[in-house]
């Protein structure tokens, strides 16, 4: 048993997840402000509510921020008031149990490979769309953070020089257009102008603009309100651009899309669909990767982050080179995974063991020029 937690912009959210990705009690709760130590206090509180009702042995952060390869500190984070915050450290003051903190979109991306939407496939990128957009980049079932640990920040790729303000610091970055944040702006945006095309919106907050949040317009998509249904479409339809810059420079097997605007389903995926097809490069004469809805939705960053957590007992994150992890180098983590997987399949989801080469950590077939000394 491991216990998860996922702290986003918005939300503190924590549970209790077994080795096969099982979540057998979960506990919700608003992120109680951007102070630092309210934050560590509402993990703290989660933790033990959870350990005193379920035997865990270790426990997984997935900050919404840029975390140290160390898994330790969050460098800084665009949504919460975290500046080389010790995480770890903070909470391991605590918290007497192995602890390791890293992105949250990381922890969603391993979640969804490891039991979810990207179970088995070669290159699998993550996209979690909530107040910003996460990304997550798994390899052969290791789960790619960079050289710092910074990898897959792909909201904060620039789409449109010189546009909106990002909380970043940076203007015109991919999340001010498809993400949470963009819907909710657009939506009030559209409501503010008095159109007869926000009526339902106004209607559903009391008329006041300011009150619209992502849900209700999700909610109002859902229902067939024509406003919203465009305004979640234009939102599909830059996440489509997006993912096809991705496709070239990654090429990945699956995109895997989750996050809260995610609940839209085939009303965000389908105008991302066609938009991803007529933007990627080499389009016609290339294979597309699948584009698919996330397994695990809002419960893939805790789930992620418990199942790293259990790995961490294994395999300290501070044995990765050249911005892998988990390695999967020792035999023993090798057995482990395989037995904890369901269906008998291995953690790299076709029941085989890669041909796993000394140092690098990755399986000959993913590396040109594998046989060559570097």
């Amino acid at each position: 048993m491991s216990i998860g937690v996922d702290i986003g912009g918005t939300k503190v959210a924590a549970g209790a997840v077994d080795e096969t990705g099982r979540i057998l009690e979960r506990l919700q709760q608003p992120t109680p402000s951007h102070s630092p130590p309210a934050v560590e206090e509402a993990i703290f509180r989660a933790v033990q509510r959870l350990r005193a009702r379920h035997g865990a042995e270790s426990v997984g952060i997935g900050a919404a921020g840029w975390v140290d390869n160390a898994q330790a500190v969050v460098a800084f984070s665009p949504h919460l008031a975290w500046r080389a915050e010790p995480l770890k450290a903070r909470l391991a003051e605590r918290i007497d149990l192995p602890l390791i903190v890293d992105n949250d979109a990381n922890a969603a991306a391993w979640a969804e490979y490891r039991f979810g939407a990207g179970r088995g496939s070669s290159v699998m990128v993550c996209i979690t769309l909530g107040t910003g957009i996460g990304g997550g980049l798994v390899i052969n079932g290791q789960l790619f953070r960079g050289t710092y640990g910074m990898a897959g920040e792909w909201g904060h790729m620039i789409s449109v020089p010189g546009g909106h303000w990002c909380e970043c610091g940076n203007r015109g970055c991919w999340e001010q257009y498809a993400s949470g944040n963009a819907l909710v702006r657009k939506a009030r945006a559209l409501a503010r102008t008095n159109s007869p095309l926000a009526h339902r919106l106004l209607e559903m907050v009391g008329g006041d603009p300011d009150k619209i949040t992502g849900p209700d317009v999700t909610a109002a998509a859902i229902e067939g309100e024509p406003s919203a249904v465009e305004l979640i479409t234009d939102v599909g339809s830059w996440l489509g651009q997006g993912i096809a810059n991705l496709a070239a420079a990654l090429d990945p097997e699956v995109v895997v899309i989750g996050g809260g605007v995610s609940a839209a389903g085939d009303l965000l995926l389908a105008p991302a669909q066609r938009e991803f097809s007529r933007t990627l490069t080499g389009r016609g004469f290339r294979p597309e990767a699948r584009l698919v809805l996330a397994h695990f939705r809002n419960d893939a960053g805790l789930i992620g982050a418990a199942d790293l957590a259990r790995r961490s007992m294994v395999e300290p994150p501070e044995s990765a080179r050249f911005g892998f992890w988990p390695r999967l180098k020792k035999r023993r983590a090798i057995r482990l995974a395989e037995k904890r997987v369901p269906n008998g399949e291995s953690a790299l989801g076709n029941g085989r063991r890669p041909a796993v080469r000394r140092g690098l950590g990755l399986s000959k077939q993913a590396r040109p020029g594998a046989d060559q000394r570097t």
